[in-house]
């Protein structure tokens, strides 16, 4: 059995330790497994490398591996939570379960654009998930994006935490309709920017966290792309 990775150098598969950047987990050292491809092609995307294989050599930012050999990387890194990450996770969830049953003694996080219902073997051994719908300035269309029945069930989900990334202040209003229509708890969701370099989340958060306050909702930075920039395996 195995699953396919993205990669952060030629041969070398996206498992590393660093800390989580993004939402309610920001700031904890976790190792990460970032999983290649993806259901949505958002314009903005800063991991297209995972899934846009008419602009990325699919050969050369995929790599296949065994659930044995993922389990001793991951355990080799000395974490005792792992952040699972795309691309879209989900769209390998049944081989995702085989592979956190070799994991038994991690905390689990998946990030999950929202769109692909967890299979039950799977979801039982997941603690948290970080779902960031695709608002409409991703490019995606709202059909494929913004599923009514999928953002019913994670509003329902208490594990699940939204972050929604913005890149104008009008994309704020999109939240705000999406949280009132799925009654999602205000607790429960994250702005995050859109930006892979500290001046433009700087910028846009100066006008972003006044309408966190507003409106009661949390911020979240990237605290990732400040430490290490826009790159690969941090």
């Amino acid at each position: 059995m195995t699953l396919v990775l993205a990669v952060q150098a030629p041969g070398e598969p996206e498992i590393f330790a660093s800390l989580q950047g993004e939402g309610p987990s920001a700031g904890m050292p976790v190792a990460f497994l970032r999983l290649s491809r993806c259901n949505l092609a958002c314009t903005w995307c800063d991991t297209a490398y995972t899934w846009n294989f008419d602009k990325f050599d699919r050969k050369a930012n995929q790599i296949t591996l065994s659930l044995p050999d993922i389990a001793a990387r991951i355990l080799g890194l000395g974490q005792n939570r792992l952040v699972i990450t795309g691309g879209e996770p989900l769209l390998q969830a049944g081989r995702l379960a085989d592979q956190l049953a070799l994991l038994p003694d991690m905390a689990i996080e998946i990030e999950t654009n929202g769109t692909v219902l967890p299979p039950a073997r799977l979801d039982v051994r997941v603690d948290q998930y970080n779902v960031s719908p695709k608002l409409a300035h991703s490019g995606n269309p709202a059909e494929l994006a913004l599923i009514p029945a999928m953002l019913d069930h994670w509003a329902a989900e208490p594990r699940a935490f939204f972050k929604f990334v913005i890149a104008a202040p009008d994309d704020v209003a999109e939240v705000l309709e999406i949280a009132r229509t799925h009654a999602i708890p205000a607790a429960r969701i994250f702005l995050m920017a859109e930006g892979t370099t500290s001046e433009t989340l700087r910028a846009r958060e100066k006008w972003l966290a006044p309408l966190c306050v507003d409106h009661g909702l949390r911020l979240s930075d990237r605290l990732h792309i400040h430490l290490y920039g826009d790159t690969r395996g941090t």
